[in-house]
């Protein structure tokens, strides 16, 4: 048995050679290794040995890497667990990420990448109050449950009534847990930088900085002094050196957002820090490694892009390990007076003013409209509303709604019918997602089956 300050990580892999190399690694490395050729191996050490981390296979005969890992979140949820998959089952990996696995490497690896991967897990895990080299008993099948988000614990500013708000925000509890990259779709004012924070704070890089990089409003000839940094004297103005956006984000989590907008020089130099963990300040010759979580986001239509050649393809599936589609507003009335009770109450405490409340036939005017700037274009009608109103009740004649442009989205709300509305709901997820049932079902937050029967149900393509 292993000392108890030298980290155990159990090795699983059908693979006799590569159990061999992650031994000599990990010993190299002064961690101690346990060894098991199939996860219901692991499953009979697990019992008997504490083990801090766990390196596993994907594919493997029996209950393979995905039941090893269902096992291990169900009764041992304290050990992070780290997949090792081959290219072509990549989606199998992004699968364990979304299950609860902490991070994912593909085969060949890299065995310095692997031991730094290693050595940030168990420094996360350190840090956490349930560390403890000890196995635990099998817990309750409830208690490796998340606890579902509600409203409030989102700040009160996504919502999470509406059916499917309720179900992204779920699935950004599940991927908060983990370090995987992220990439969020949402259409402007949908409350992507909310949702990047949630995950930030939700994951094993809390206690690390998060910086936000606005890829859309900064000048492309200026991106990359800022995301990488720069040396003294490498162009004009540059009379000292410079810590880049991206090495002000180690240990923490980097938000890029509008990632859309980046040329195609930034897009390859990102694309390198992403495979490599490195950077290399404008000017400069040395390699500097940072360990980040980057969460990209846009409103730009990514696929088509690539399909046009103006995004990498390489890097979009960089950034895309976990994808994860904010709902447009017009989709989830339901969370409309819980959005306006939590903008209200900010607004009030930012202008220290008592709070308002809103009339109920206002409320109504605020449900029916299709808000095409989404949850931004709710909290300015909202700022504007406490300007005009007079007292602490917001009334019909204190909204300035505005009709929506020419050809912006229509109100799930012109219909009453619900059918009507889901059917317009699936068509905008096929038109956005290329036509791909899977991405569609992906932005909407249901599955491939589910998707597959409704376009059926409705017809949709047989006009």
């Amino acid at each position: 048995m292993s000392k108890p300050d030298i980290p155990t990580i159990l090795v699983v892999d059908d693979d006799e050679s590569i159990l061999e190399v992650l031994e000599a690694r990990l010993l190299s490395a002064g961690l101690s290794p346990l060894l098991a050729d199939r996860a219901e191996t692991a499953l009979e050490m697990l019992a008997d040995e504490p083990v801090d981390l766990i390196i596993s296979d994907v594919k493997m005969p029996g209950m393979g890497g995905r039941g090893l890992l269902r096992e291990v979140m169900e009764h041992w949820p304290h050990i992070p667990i780290i997949m090792l998959t081959a290219h072509g089952t990549i989606p199998d990996a992004v699968g364990s990420i979304q299950d609860g696995a902490a991070d994912y490497l593909t085969k060949p690896f890299d065995g310095k990448e692997l031991v730094r991967r290693v050595r940030a897990r168990l420094e996360a895990r350190a840090e956490t109050p349930a560390s403890t080299g000890a196995p635990m008993a099998p817990a309750p099948k409830s208690a490796a449950k998340p606890t579902p988000r509600t409203a409030p614990s989102a700040h009160g500013l996504l919502g999470g009534l509406a059916p499917a708000m309720a179900r992204f925000l779920e699935r950004l509890d599940r991927v908060a847990r983990s370090t995987a990259t992220v990439l969020l779709f949402g259409e402007s004012g949908t409350g992507k930088e909310m949702a990047a924070r949630i995950l930030h704070e939700g994951s094993p890089r809390s206690g690390g900085p998060f910086v936000v990089v606005d890829c859309g409003s900064t000048q492309p000839t200026l991106l990359e002094s800022e995301l990488f940094g720069h040396v003294k004297g490498s162009f004009t103005h540059a009379v000292k050196d410079k810590k880049g956006l991206i090495e002000e984000a180690d240990n923490g989590t980097l938000f890029l957002d509008e990632i859309g907008n980046i040329s195609p020089d930034m897009q390859t130099r990102l694309l390198r820090f992403l495979q490599e963990g490195t950077i290399r300040r404008v000017g400069d010759n040395h390699e500097r490694a940072v360990a980040c979580r980057v969460i990209a986001a846009t409103n730009a239509d990514l696929p088509r892009m690539v399909a046009d050649g103006a995004f990498r393809e390489d890097l979009y599936y960089r950034l895309k390990v976990v994808t994860l589609t904010i709902p447009p507003l017009r989709e989830r009335r339901e969370d409309i007076p819980a959005l306006v009770d939590g903008l209200l109450a900010r607004l009030c405490s930012r202008q220290q003013r008592p709070r308002a409340e809103v009339s109920a036939e206002a409320m109504r005017l605020l449900e029916a409209h299709p808000w095409p700037g989404n949850v931004r274009e709710l909290e300015n009608t909202l700022e504007a509303a406490l300007v005009f109103c007079h007292g602490d009740v917001i009334e019909p004649g204190d909204l300035q709604l505005e009709a929506p442009p020419a050809g912006a989205p229509a109100a799930s709300g012109t219909s009453l019918s619900l059918e009507d509305n889901e059917r317009e709901t699936i068509i905008r997820a096929l038109e956005a997602a290329g036509g791909v049932k899977k991405d569609a079902a992906d932005r909407l937050g249901i599955s491939r089956r589910a998707i597959h029967y409704k376009i059926k149900k409705y017809g949709i393509g047989e006009e």
